[in-house]
């Protein structure tokens, strides 16, 4: 199959384009970070005008794969306009015309449309209440995708990884400053279900293969702290749990709310994909080998210099 991946240079970009490589035709959408990628590469931004149009006639994909966003809480809470733009408005125009094309669109979207307030786990029929502008602008996202094209799928995530800049993910952020000697918090009341990235990929494109359409929660198995996720990552590395503080979000001083509870049930992502999902200590073994064979600095020199 041919895929089209914007926000290539993501986290789940770079990830997905790499898994999906190794049995497809890939392309890219990228602004211009990346120089030396082993895919195709559209340099494109995409919130000029027609360049959806020019990415889907340039391509010709077969599948859309949409990992651009605002993903940062903190910019969306200071640009709500620029957060409207890329989180609703683009994700809309794409799922327009993709079904005009008859292509395959698939729309990520995030565990944090729930305020987290709700004791135990949510399920895609749980009714959403966004805290904040990035996850009211995903949310609406998510609406605008399926009102323009019913066939899509939109999948709720939480990944980790590794990524271009060895910034993106927080696995990254405990490994970084535990091999550095640095000292740092883990939350212990902000509760989520990690999985690699790379899991998160692969079960995307056997959700494209089964044709599987509509709302699906793709998070790990197992929920935990932010703090216990950083402890996990430290022992798998060898290096030192001590090193990471309890603390509690509200004493952040982060302007954008985080829920606390973010536990999402995959029920019916396994039900309906015929297999289990990924255990996280699994995944968490994948992530250290990676690191152990130099994925993170072969993906790395993709970059523009």
């Amino acid at each position: 199959m041919k895929i089209l991946i914007t926000g290539v240079s993501g986290l789940l970009g770079i990830n997905l384009a790499q898994e999906a490589m190794v049995a497809h035709d890939v392309t890219g959408v990228d602004r211009g970070k990346l120089k030396s990628a082993p895919f195709n590469i559209l340099k494109l931004d995409l919130l000029n005008t027609g360049a959806v149009d020019s990415a889907l006639n340039s391509a010709r994909p077969d599948w859309l794969i949409n990992c651009a966003a605002l993903a940062d809480l903190e910019a969306c809470e200071s640009n709500p306009e620029l957060a409207r733009s890329l989180n609703v408005d683009l994700p809309a125009q794409m799922a327009r015309a993709c079904k005009a094309r008859g292509i395959q669109y698939v729309h990520i979207s995030t565990d944090a449309v729930f305020d987290g307030e709700k004791n135990g786990f949510y399920t895609e029929e749980d009714e959403p209440s966004p805290p904040g502008v990035y996850s009211q602008t995903k949310l609406d996202g998510e609406r605008a995708v399926l009102s323009e094209d019913a066939g899509a799928i939109v999948t709720r995530v939480n990944f980790y990884g590794w990524s271009l800049s060895g910034k993106r993910s927080l696995a990254e952020f405990f490994h970084h400053n535990l091999t550095n000697n640095k000292s740092m918090s883990g939350f212990t009341d902000v509760i989520f279900c990690p999985m690699l990235v790379n899991d998160t990929a692969r079960t995307l494109l056997k959700m494209l293969k089964k044709q599987m359409t509509g709302l699906y929660h793709l998070v790990g198995p197992q929920a935990m702290s932010k703090y216990q996720f950083g402890v996990e990552i430290a022992r798998k590395f060898s290096l030192q749990e001590g090193e990471i503080s309890p603390k509690s979000v509200l004493s952040s001083g982060l302007t954008a709310r985080r829920s606390h509870n973010l536990w999402l049930s995959i029920n019916k992502l396994s039900t309906d994909l015929g297999e289990s999902i990924p255990e996280f200590s699994t995944g968490l073994t994948e992530f250290f080998t990676q690191y152990q064979q130099g994925y993170p600095q072969k993906i790395r020199g993709y970059q523009q210099n």
